[in-house]
């Protein structure tokens, strides 16, 4: 990285703030890449004609952001970070969770986000990908025939294949917000398989969709994706009544 005159100085009055700007700026525009050090803070403080605390200050507005990393030691400094989903999905998770955005509304906004990922999927895939998606299904089902199936693989396979068929659209942004959602919450999709009726039709649902899918079965598709949500609803619904009933009295 050559910063020599990648920087100019600071304004007089909101210096924290135009540096911070600045080397976002830097950054974004991939002038200092992921994995690369910024320069030292005495450098920083000459380039951009300021004080040590102004600097400080901006890496602190950096660091929040994600954009960068303070490492410790002999060869520690800013360093610039990779952001990926995992760092989305987290601060997704802690926003809603904090905002007490409801299940429900989870729910909702991932049927919505389904019906079009799923009806683009069905323009936009290509007919190997139609026949993955059925065959990475059909890998579902037979896990769930398993004497004793692995709960985990069964939901890690779930995982899998809204991510998988978000990619199918062709379009990254649903890829990443649906990565980001399933890291996070995926709508309380695991307590469908924590109840054996429900985790053989959610099998079945998928297999349905799929093939709904690599048909190109637009209606039947989106009627399938429908049937999850509301098949969802009831369980989520008969579990909160079941620990209402078991809850002590008043």
């Amino acid at each position: 990285m050559n910063s020599d005159s990648l920087f100019t100085p600071a304004q007089v009055g909101r210096a924290g703030e135009d540096v911070a700007l600045q080397i976002e700026s830097a950054i974004l525009n991939e002038k200092i890449l992921p994995g690369e050090g910024l320069p030292s803070e005495r450098e920083l403080q000459l380039q951009f004609q300021t004080g040590r605390g102004v600097i400080r200050e901006a890496m602190r507005a950096l660091k929040q952001k994600g954009l960068v990393e303070i490492r410790k030691g002999a060869k520690g400094g800013a360093f610039v970070k990779q952001i990926d989903v995992a760092n989305v999905s987290e601060s997704l998770a802690l926003f809603l969770k904090q905002k007490h955005v409801g299940l429900t509304d989870i729910a909702e906004f991932r049927e919505s986000i389904d019906h079009t990922i799923t009806l683009l999927a069905i323009t936009r895939g290509s007919a190997a990908e139609k026949q993955q998606l059925v065959a990475e299904v059909e890998k579902m089902r037979l896990c769930l025939e398993q004497p004793q199936p692995d709960m985990q693989v069964l939901g890690e396979i779930d995982r899998e294949l809204n991510i998988r068929l978000a990619k199918m659209t062709g379009n990254p942004i649903f890829e990443w917000i649906m990565q980001a959602l399933q890291l996070g919450f995926s709508s309380q999709d695991y307590a469908l398989y924590d109840h054996l009726d429900y985790r053989q039709k959610t099998v079945a649902n998928w297999v349905e969709t799929a093939r709904h899918i690599a048909a190109n079965e637009p209606l039947r598709a989106r009627s399938s994706v429908g049937a999850h949500y509301a098949m969802l609803q009831r369980c989520v619904e008969e579990d909160r009544s079941r620990l209402e009933e078991s809850a002590p009295g008043d």
